[in-house]
């Protein structure tokens, strides 16, 4: 897939690694799609040439109106960029008592089951497309998928159920010629992260073993656009941390 001829749908494109990923995926003459809840995103996406849909990833008729809005503005989708998510920080056993069940609930629907609603439509849009590739999804997962660290249960769960489906939907779609990946990422400088006080930023990329900083937002963007173009990559989840295991 060449990124000048994508027309791409970018969820949470409104802030952190999905903005990083629209902007990326414009300055490469892709044409793209915002899609977020908050209502900001319609000046983040003009700014950069986007189209913008206020959507609620969790919510079906919400995302049904979102793809048929950016297939109306682009003419087709060829990419499902998921970066929409929440982090939840509860232990499983705390002073107050167990984890609340609504926080877990809603960290299972914004991230796994959020993703999966999204990449299901919008596959079912990319199925129409010329082939022999129609498609690319690339979902976000984490490294606390493999390596989550206590209060991280809710987070560490919804971002592992995002790389456990990654080959059977690979399975599920390769009739279909779509693709799908998941990228993995570590401790990223986004605007959250970035406004913590420098010496808790400073601690956290010490913990990296090399190089020792913050991922660049722009890094993330870079590998999702070495995923559109490398045709035989499928399927799998590729960590993007500097090496960092937490513990």
């Amino acid at each position: 897939m060449q990124l000048n001829e994508t027309c791409a749908i970018v969820t949470g494109g409104a802030s952190g690694l999905g903005h990083a990923t629209a902007q990326y995926l414009r300055e490469q003459g892709a044409q793209v799609t915002v899609l977020d809840h908050d209502p900001r995103g319609a000046e983040v996406a003009d700014k950069i040439g986007a189209h913008f849909a206020r959507t609620d990833v969790t919510d079906e008729a919400s995302v049904a109106a979102a793809i048929a809005h950016a297939v109306d503005r682009m003419g087709r989708i060829t990419a499902c960029i998921n970066c929409a998510g929440i982090a939840t920080g509860e232990k499983t056993l705390g002073r107050d008592g167990p984890h609340a069940l609504d926080s877990f609930r809603r960290t299972i629907e914004v991230n796994l089951l959020g993703s999966f609603n999204v990449l299901r439509l919008a596959a079912a849009e990319m199925a129409g497309n010329p082939g022999p590739e129609r498609g690319v999804i690339v979902n976000t997962a984490s490294i606390a998928a493999y390596d989550g660290q206590a209060g991280q249960a809710a987070y560490a769960a919804s971002k592992a159920g995002i790389a456990g489906m990654t080959l059977p939907i690979a399975r599920d779609l390769a009739r279909n010629g779509i693709r799908i990946m998941a990228i993995a990422p570590g401790i990223f400088g986004t605007p959250m992260l970035r406004g913590l006080p420098q010496e808790v930023q400073d601690s956290l990329a010490s913990e990296v073993t090399f190089p020792k900083r913050l991922g660049l937002p722009e890094e993330f963007a870079r590998l999702v656009g070495t995923i559109l173009q490398s045709e035989y990559l499928n399927g799998e989840v590729f960590r993007i941390d500097g090496a960092l295991r937490m513990r």
